[in-house]
C-alpha cells in the first residue's frame, strides 16, 4: 500500500460515498484510477467493504458491557467463536492475553435485557466464569486511520 493508496483509504474512511471522481480530485487521480486503485485494496483485504455507520442507541440498542470469558481448560478459539455466534448481542469477541481467554462486546436493550443476553453467555457449555464491566458512557470511538 503506497501513499497514495492511503490518501485513497483516508478519504473513503471519511465519506464511503465519495464518487470516484470525488476521491480523485483530492488524490490526484482520474476516476478509472481510483477505481482500479480501490478494486486492488479489495481484492487484497486492506479494504472489507462498504457500510453505513448506525447509532446503536438510535436503534434502541444502548446498554453495552465488556466481558472477560473465562473457559473450561483450553478451549480452541475456533470453538469459542462458534459458541458466541448464536448470541446475538455479542457484537464484538476478542481473544486477550492475561488471565481471561477472551473478551466479549454485548449490545442490548436495557439492563434487563443485558441481563438476560449475560445468562446466555454463562450458559455456553465452556464458558466457566465471567466478569462484567458495564458502559456507562462512550468517550471516544474513533474509525481507523489509514
Amino acid at each position: 500500500m503506497d501513499s497514495l493508496d492511503q490518501r485513497i483509504v483516508s478519504q473513503l474512511v471519511t465519506d464511503a460515498r465519495a464518487s470516484y471522481a470525488e476521491i480523485g480530485n483530492v488524490v490526484g487521480l482520474s476516476a478509472p484510477a481510483v477505481k482500479r486503485r480501490v478494486d486492488k485494496l479489495l481484492d487484497l483485504g486492506i479494504l472489507r467493504g462498504f457500510t453505513a455507520v448506525v447509532d446503536p442507541e438510535a436503534l434502541g440498542w444502548g446498554t453495552e458491557a465488556f466481558v472477560e470469558v473465562h473457559c473450561h481448560g483450553n478451549v480452541p478459539t475456533q470453538r469459542i467463536r462458534s459458541g458466541l455466534e448464536p448470541l446475538p448481542e455479542v457484537v464484538g469477541a476478542y481473544t486477550v492475553s492475561g488471565p481471561a481467554d477472551a473478551i466479549v462486546h454485548l449490545r442490548a436493550a436495557d439492563i434487563h435485557h443485558l441481563e438476560t443476553a449475560l445468562e446466555r453467555l454463562r450458559g455456553v457449555e465452556f464458558i466457566n466464569r465471567t466478569v462484567s464491566t458495564v458502559v456507562l458512557s462512550r468517550l471516544l470511538d474513533r474509525p481507523p486511520q489509514a
